[in-house]
């Protein structure tokens, strides 16, 4: 790719719609933060609702800055009708305007939204994008460091590291109460000192920490790292508030396995207040350096900047690849086409053009149950997706089956040509979804159900099944607490995690709780209606009947066993009913990203109970 330069900077029209680029990225980023920092806020007073309103609505505003910058160039440049040449000057001047800027990244990428939706598509990979970033964001610091840092470090001694704790806290300025603040570092103190050398403390000993809370769901997540000397412990301290309404650190976290879960793709975007997104980034990748830098601006709430990095990374790949796009192994769905890389962690995701009858709904229908997804709290049980259009992949990296596959279930999503005119022939998807790869849990159960058949009393066999079942049923409870129905409940739409977490990932037919009416089966009149294999009652269009998802889910007998020992409310129309009616009176669920076990008041509780069953 060769990009030509302009003989001279001189035109004023261009330095003009620069700048009214960066006004408009700017305004976006202004907004986007002063809503982030007001999540602070709402956590002190609880405001539940307004915090997913605010997550809500912050999503929206990047496509709407968007559009009133297209709209303002139009109107006052014509932009669209510009020469090349201008262009070309317009990109250098917006260079030049990112060299002091401190969030030059994220501009680049603003950069790239406003002027593919001015520009012709075939200029979208030559002179007017950025397709590597052109400013460093090394070494990057806001520019009052009396007011804002990245991060602050603290250096305690041996005998005044719990007092350094308390100061860490208490720098964040939460202007609640605590419940019992010395008792909760005490706590946090005595989980820390086993997992490093606490009696051998080293020249370079300190804490660093982020200087914004994370906040999420209904809870503030302190996070940094002690290092002593070459040691470094990744840590997260999730502060809540209690029923009284006071505040508790719930739980120490630590080492990477844990944040990871808290960063996990499958939960909802953190609000953060960040005046340099990409130190806090390369602070976290420095904690997590398996997670990709995409995923970490996702995570912070900056999706399109994780879908540039994503992109840069899938053309990365793509260079250094010879593999081919298969269709995805396991069963194939009846409104999503999905075909992979092997070699590439991902599945894209296509929208097939007509559905069984059982099927009744329409191609805007399922992208309204995706955006659903992505505006909702997904609790770390629904996948994040990244949606992108007119994406454009080598014919020669595609199988013949899986091109097949596209031209009979989605012709009008596939184009095959030389868009470019460059002598290479694509293949051009109009619209996928991309997710993270899971393995199906039909096919993990399945897995386990061949071992047993071989060996029944495998103890790495039933270990794998009851873990899935287990979870499987975990999962919907936290969908069910964060007012989801899944709809189709089926083993294949769920997935399992690399941690072992099930997430579902099938959004055609999910709904609201709240938007569903559990019912029970009616008793039947007579012995024709008992004995019949058609439904005899009455059954409205959102009416649910949670005892008939036996016969689909517990076929096999070992996992209806495991599934009725630990998950046999979820058969019944009662448990629903409840759940609908508390979220309907507004309660909003608290849903970990951390097992119950460790948090601080269930280990008191089980200490409390120790000590009463060994007194005399």
């Amino acid at each position: 790719m060769s990009t030509t330069l302009p003989q001279r900077l001189d035109s004023t029209l261009a330095h003009d719609i620069a700048r009214a680029m960066i006004d408009g990225f700017d305004r976006h980023y202004r907004l986007f933060r002063a809503e982030s920092a007001r999540a602070k806020h709402r956590f002190e007073t609880q405001d539940w609702h307004g915090q997913q309103r605010a997550q809500r609505e912050r999503i929206e505003f990047y496509d709407l800055r968007v559009k009133e910058c297209v709209t303002r160039l139009e109107r006052e440049y014509h932009a669209a009708q510009l020469p090349m040449e201008v262009w070309q000057q317009i990109k250098l001047f917006y260079v030049g305007m990112l060299v002091d800027h401190r969030q030059p990244e994220l501009a680049e990428t603003f950069f790239n939204s406003v002027s593919t939706k001015i520009l012709h598509r075939c200029y979208f990979q030559n002179d007017f994008i950025f397709v590597r970033p052109a400013v460093s964001t090394e070494y990057l610091e806001p520019q009052d460091p009396q007011t804002h840092t990245s991060y602050r470090s603290y250096y305690p001694q041996r005998e005044n590291l719990l007092s350094e704790l308390r100061r860490m806290v208490r720098d964040f300025g939460l202007r609640a109460p605590f419940e019992d603040f010395e008792r909760d570092t005490q706590a946090v103190y005595e989980a820390l000192l086993p997992l490093f050398e606490h009696d051998k403390l080293r020249a370079n000993f300190q804490i660093q920490v982020l200087h914004s809370l994370f906040y999420r769901n209904k809870g503030a997540y302190a996070v940094g790292k002690l290092i002593n000397g070459f040691q470094e412990l990744p840590f997260a301290l999730p502060i809540l508030h209690n029923d009284s309404g006071k505040l508790l650190i719930d739980t120490l976290l630590h080492g990477e396995d844990d944040l990871l879960m808290i960063f996990s793709f499958a939960r909802a975007y953190f609000m953060v207040d960040m005046e340099v997104p990409s130190a806090y980034v390369q602070f976290l990748r420095s904690m997590m350096p398996r997670k990709p830098r995409a995923e970490f601006y996702n995570a912070l709430g900056l999706a399109k900047q994780g879908k540039t990095l994503f992109y840069r990374d899938f053309l990365y790949h793509m260079r250094h690849s010879t593999d081919k796009f298969r269709i995805s192994p396991g069963i194939k769905g009846m409104v999503m086409l999905v075909f992979d890389l092997p070699s590439f962690p991902f599945v894209f995701k296509v929208i097939k053009d007509f559905y069984p009858p059982q099927k009744d709904t329409s191609r805007e229908q399922i992208r309204g149950k995706y955006q659903l997804v992505k505006q909702h709290d997904r609790v770390g049980r629904m996948a994040d997706s990244l949606e992108f259009a007119e994406v454009g992949f080598p014919r020669a990296r595609f199988n013949d089956d899986l091109i097949e596959e596209i031209k009979k279930f989605a012709p009008s999503q596939i184009e095959i040509s030389d868009r470019d005119g460059d002598g290479t022939i694509e293949v051009v998807i109009k619209h996928v979804y991309i997710e993270r790869r899971m393995i199906p849990l039909n096919i993990y159960l399945q897995e386990a159900f061949e071992v047993l058949q071989k060996n029944r009393d495998d103890g790495a066999a039933q270990a794998q099944l009851q873990r899935a079942v287990i979870e499987y049923g975990n999962a919907i409870k936290d969908l069910v607490a964060a007012n989801i129905f899944p709809g189709d409940m089926l083993w294949k739409n769920f997935g399992i995690t690399r941690h072992g977490k099930v997430v579902f990932y099938d959004y055609d037919e999910i709904e609201y709780i709240t938007d569903c009416n559990f019912r029970r089966v009616p008793q039947a009149r007579n012995e024709d209606e008992e004995m019949s294999g058609d439904v005899w009652y009455n059954v409205a269009k959102n009416d649910v009947f949670p005892e008939t998802f036996g016969p689909f889910l517990l076929s096999n007998p070992r996992v209806r066993e495991v599934f009725m020992r630990h998950h046999a409310d979820l058969l019944q129309a009662d448990f629903w009913q409840a759940h609908k009616e508390r979220i309907a009176a507004g309660h909003v669920h608290d849903v970990f990203p951390y097992e119950r076990e460790r948090r601080f008041v269930v280990q008191r509780a089980q200490l409390a109970a120790h000590a009463a069953a060994a007194a005399p």
